[in-house]
């Protein structure tokens, strides 16, 4: 798969392509929406790999423009929305909806770049405000699948149980076994009763900073070629 990705400005990262991992394990069908697609390169692995009817939806239009350009370059399908999801009006519900949203804590020093700004800092999409909204897209028993900010775990379990958005899955991801998850993956089910099932943790480079065995498979399954540029 080939994907577009600006010169300058947010470009995905190995986090996208262990989320896509992540949601893969649950062979997404149905109805899907990308929140905050960026370049469109999660839900379009996903719209590669499964029997889905995508919708994606950003608020920046030159990430927007990126995602659709790239989904008519891999002659694949979805449904493009420009705008603030929280401040979305839509009549659809969503088997699926899926995330990698900006979560940077928006008291540190932020980036000037304002495509970078906007996918990077939690302030542009505030998570209750970001969990409220998804509870009214989804169908009853829908997932939602995102990964955040491992710190803030205990803020999303917070959010998504007073939302009666149940975590049935969890999964740390750490950079080496001895170095503290920055990264959690979560799989969360609306009016779900199940209890949480935490996975062992996903971990990304061995005691030498060579990929493990897990990453390697990732990246392989998701076989992407990203090209700089402007179009």
């Amino acid at each position: 798969m080939f994907l577009y990705q600006p010169t300058s400005g947010y470009c995905y990262n190995s986090d996208s392509i262990f989320l896509y991992d992540f949601i893969s394990s649950f062979k997404p069908k149905g109805k899907l929406l990308d929140v905050g697609c960026g370049v469109g390169i999660i839900s379009l692995l996903l719209t590669r790999d499964f029997n889905i009817q995508t919708s994606i939806i950003d608020k920046q239009e030159k990430m927007l423009n990126y995602a659709k350009h790239n989904y008519a370059l891999n002659d694949l399908e979805a449904q493009s929305y420009l705008g603030d999801f929280t401040e979305w009006k839509t009549d659809e519900k969503f088997d699926y909806i899926i995330s990698n949203p900006p979560f940077y804590d928006s008291n540190v020093q932020q980036s000037e770049n304002t495509h970078l700004n906007i996918a990077r800092y939690a302030h542009h999409l505030p998570i209750e405000g970001f969990i409220a909204k998804v509870k009214k897209l989804l169908k009853p028993r829908g997932y939602f699948i995102f990964c955040y900010d491992a710190k803030q775990v205990d803020l999303l379990l917070h959010y998504l149980t007073s939302y009666g958005i149940t975590v049935e899955t969890m999964q740390f991801v750490h950079s080496k076994i001895d170095r503290e998850s920055k990264l959690v993956m979560i799989a969360a089910r609306l009016g779900s009763k199940s209890m949480t099932k935490i996975l062992p943790p996903f971990v990304v480079f061995d005691e030498k900073s060579v990929y493990r065995e897990k990453a390697i498979k990732a990246f392989e399954r998701a076989n992407t070629n990203s090209i700089k540029g402007d179009f």
